[in-house]
């Protein structure tokens, strides 16, 4: 599943072929992806202007001149092919997925623009999905209102974190994991924050804050690892696990940098430290620690 760079990777790259253009014809092949397409899908985005497009969690919204939102959710295998009108520039975005190719027969969703560009969606395994929302009733809709703070905004501090880690009974990893709290934190990013922190995955989640509710010197620094990880990947261009595209073709690259995820068995990067990395299972996801310098 695409985490946070790899979704705003894709988000990046869409948005020059996107922003500003009228969807000129919308080609539906099918009347379903993880859900059906909502009602007239085609119809309704005909004629409809881009305005923007943003991400919220782990998913793109594409705000319309209509009043309406396009969301949008990759799910495992989803990707976007961008032609331009005259096919000097073709560009696969979010090819992370086990190596799939962009068969025509996974070809699910085209968007015509205006202008002759082609965003093209493929989806092998069907798990991503598109929904149109009414823009006043889009924080309210059930894939939006339990969402929690973006993390690299500054609603992510360490007062926020302490306050919804106070009396926590859950460890870190669980905490961090939990959409509510943090939107778009994924297993990948968790486990390079918690490394860079010095924490360990199954430590409480109210060592983040004092029996006060203030934060600890731990929320401190995990807010800003928190930060660093996730900006360090978007600058890499994702790292989900086999074949990450930018939105220029170039795989993603902060894979070859991890510090901890994946590692078992190896030793431990940071200077001076002779621990080896060893692989637990939480929530049945795989986490992955030093047990020498994280505590």
């Amino acid at each position: 599943m695409p985490e946070l760079p790899e979704v705003e990777t894709v988000r990046r790259g869409l948005q020059r072929a996107f922003v500003g253009q009228v969807i000129r014809r919308m080609d539906v092949r099918r009347p379903d992806l993880r859900f059906p397409f909502p009602e007239r899908f085609a119809e309704r985005l005909t004629g409809a202007r881009v305005l923007s497009l943003d991400r919220r969690a782990k998913y793109l919204v594409a705000r319309l001149s209509t009043g309406e939102a396009l969301l949008m959710h990759l799910g495992m295998t989803g990707r976007f092919h961008v032609k331009n009108a005259d096919e000097t520039d073709a560009r696969l975005m979010g090819d992370y997925a086990y190596g799939t190719a962009a068969e025509e027969r996974h070809l699910h969703a085209l968007f015509a623009l205006a202008d002759g560009a082609e965003v093209a969606y493929f989806d092998p395994r069907r798990f991503g999905y598109m929904l149109l929302i009414p823009d006043a009733e889009f924080d309210a809709h059930p894939m939006m209102r339990g969402l929690g703070v973006e993390p690299l905004t500054a609603g992510l501090d360490a007062h926020y974190l302490a306050a919804r880690a106070h009396g926590a009974r859950r460890d870190l990893k669980a905490f961090l994991l939990d959409q509510r709290i943090i939107a778009g934190l994924g297993n990948i990013y968790v486990a390079e924050a918690l490394f860079r922190a010095g924490l360990k995955p199954s430590r409480p989640a109210s060592v983040l804050a004092t029996p006060g509710g203030k934060p600890t010197r731990y929320a401190e620094r995990l807010t800003g690892t928190i930060k660093a990880v996730l900006e360090d990947a978007i600058a890499a261009g994702g790292s989900t696990l086999r074949d990450y595209r930018h939105a220029d073709g170039q795989s993603g690259s902060f894979q070859a940098t991890f510090e901890v995820y994946g590692r078992e068995g190896e030793p431990c990067v940071r200077p001076g430290c002779r621990g080896i990395v060893q692989r637990s299972i939480q929530g049945g996801r795989s986490s992955f620690h030093c047990p020498v310098c994280q505590r």
